[in-house]
Parts: structure tokens; sequence; C-alpha cells
């Protein structure tokens, strides 16, 4: 019983949550200038007076730019992007929408935006999910690894070139592995963008999949290289934290070998951090979006979405991903939380609710 009052509980919080972030993303939209409006009215004066391809900056804040277009021009661009009704009734009106998971529709892409999210999933996803099995598998072995050999040689060299990884940013990486290894200035063995070649169609299955890794090496290896460290430094730290528990040195004196204490009674107490943050990494995985590294290796992913409609005042696109990504995190703090349970009974769900 207590477990689903906990889960009620979590669930019934989430509501407040999810509409205060909305409530607070929508007020900043409402005085930010350069909305949709502002933009095609400029556009329509710049070719009305003779086709100009750049308008002049928005002068103040809302809408205030419009001059040079009558009353009904206005109404009816204003009509179009939904801003003719108040803001306290489109907030309610878009709340209600979210509930039935309608997103509305993108101002420039002409599509629903849970379409449009799901279209450029499919980069976020190879990015996001290789980068979180790469990360899990490596991080995991070299950790127990470490804690194994703490102040050898071999954990002091391994720790210096996680921590110079972990120095260098990610995009910086990107750029060098380019100008390396794709083509630039030297060796020209990895594709230089996207995630497939121009002649996708005409290959075989063998060679698809071929090719589509091939075309993730270098952004999985930017993006890997600098989640190395914390990941790995953990896990050390949490079997060193174990290792030197005293039921350790209670199983030593009985005579247990070095193996059977590690993998039956250490590896389970030491994975109680790592699981509880599993659900939150796997999902997050789904859904990643690095701007910087879709941008340098011509990745239409959610990164780039996320950036273009901001600085488009794509609305819709803004605060529908703004939902889903909040409802999604929401729900993996809440798998998290269940995992640790489950992981380690002797946590209550009422110890936890406080």
């Amino acid at each position: 019983m207590n477990l689903w009052r906990y889960v009620a509980k979590r669930l019934l919080l989430m509501i407040p949550t999810l509409l205060g972030v909305l409530l607070l993303t929508f007020a900043v939209i409402q005085f930010v200038p350069g909305g949709p409006v502002e933009r095609l009215t400029q556009e329509l004066k710049a070719a009305s007076a003779g086709g100009e391809t750049s308008a002049a900056p928005a002068a103040g804040n809302g809408y205030r730019s419009e001059k040079g277009l009558d009353e009904a021009q206005l109404a009816e661009l204003k009509a179009l992007y939904g801003f003719d009704k108040p803001a306290p009734t489109r907030f309610v009106e878009m709340v209600g929408r979210y509930v039935r998971f309608d997103l509305g529709e993108s101002f420039y892409h002409h599509q629903s935006v849970g379409s449009l999210i799901v279209s450029k999933l499919p980069v976020s996803m190879s990015l996001g999910l290789w980068t979180f099995l790469l990360v899990y598998l490596c991080c995991i072995p070299l950790g127990i690894a470490k804690a194994m050999r703490h102040g050898t040689p071999f954990d002091l060299v391994t720790s210096a070139l996680i921590l110079v990884g972990y120095a260098i940013p990610g995009f910086v990486l990107g750029i060098t592995l380019l100008v390396l290894f794709g083509g630039g200035s030297f060796l020209a063995w990895f594709p230089l963008r996207g995630l497939t070649s121009d002649n996708w169609d005409a290959l075989t299955t063998f060679g698809k999949l071929r090719d589509y890794a091939w075309h993730l090496v270098l952004p999985i290896t930017a993006s890997v290289v600098g989640s190395l460290a914390v990941m790995t430094l953990l896990t050390k730290n949490t079997f060193l934290e174990q290792i030197r528990c005293q039921y350790v040195l209670t199983a030593r004196a009985k005579g247990l070998s070095e193996r059977v204490i590690l993998y039956k009674h250490v590896f389970r107490n030491a994975l109680i951090p790592l699981v509880t943050g599993f659900p939150a990494a796997f999902i997050g995985a789904f859904f990643t979006g690095s701007l910087l590294i879709e941008t340098i290796f011509s990745l239409d992913g959610l990164g780039l979405l996320s950036y273009e409609s901001v600085v488009k005042r794509d609305y819709p696109v803004v605060m529908g991903s703004l939902y889903v990504f909040t409802l999604l995190g929401l729900l993996t703090k809440l798998l998290s939380d269940l995992c640790y349970v489950w992981v380690d009974p002797r946590v209550q769900f009422d110890a936890v609710g406080h």
C-alpha cells in the first residue's frame, strides 16, 4: 500500500510542477521582442518597400513595430499566429491541448510539434543512445579496475587521461577530429557530415549498417570522451568506499576469495548509486541533443531544433518540447527513486516521501 500511495503522491505533485514550468516560460515569452508577428510584419514591409532582404530590428517590446500596416492586416496576422486572444486565455487553451498531448503546430515548419520532435529523434537517439551505452560499458569496468588498483601507476595514468578528456570541450574535440580524420588538412578516413551517405538507398543491409556506424565514429567519440570522467570516478569511489567497509574485512577474515567478496558482496552495494541514475540517463539518451556536436557534424537533431525554435521565436515548438522534456524528467526521477528502493530494500517509501 505504501508503494502505491507514494507513487500517487509523486504523480499528483507533478501537476503543479508542470504548470509552474509552463507558466513561467509562457510569461517570459510574452515580454520577448521579435515575435513571429513582428518578424512577418517586417518582411511584408520590406517587400512592399522594394523587396529588401533585411529588415530593421524591432523597436521596443511587444508588437509595436507594425507601423505601415492597417488594422485589418495586423489583426489578420495576429489571428494567424493565435495572438488575437488575451494571454491568460491562450495559456489555458494551451494547457488544455497539452493534457490531450496535442502540442500544436509549428509556425515555420508547418507541421505538428509532436511529429516534428519524432522526426528529429533518430539523429538524437543515435548520438545519445550510443554515447550512453559506451559510457556505461567503459566506465563501470574501468572504475572497478581503478578501485582494485588504487594508487598504482595504472590508476594514476588512467585518471590523468580521463581528466584530460574531461577538460577538452566536446565541440573542440569534434572540430579537431574533423580536421585530422574527416578530410580536413590530414586524413580522410571518416565522413565529414550527416548520418548516412548519399547512396544510402543503393547499399545492401550490411552496407547500410557499416555506413551508419562509420558516420557515427567521430560524433560519438566527441560526445563520449568528455563523459567518461564523472562516471568512472563515481564508480571507483563507490567501490573504494564499499571495499573499506567492515563487512569486507569480516569476509576476508572468514577466508573468502577476493573475487567472491567483490562480485557477491561489494558489487551489489556499490551499484546502488549507479543503478539509481540509470533510468534518467537511459531515457535522456533518447532525447538528448547536443547543439554544438550536431552543428559541427551537420546532424539535424533535437539540439538544433531547440536552438532554431528559440531564435525564430517558434513558440509552439519551444513550449511543446519543454512540456515533453519536463514531463519525462519528472517521470524518470520517480523511476529513479523506485529503483533506489528496489536495489536497497532497507529504504522505506514513507521515508523517501518526506
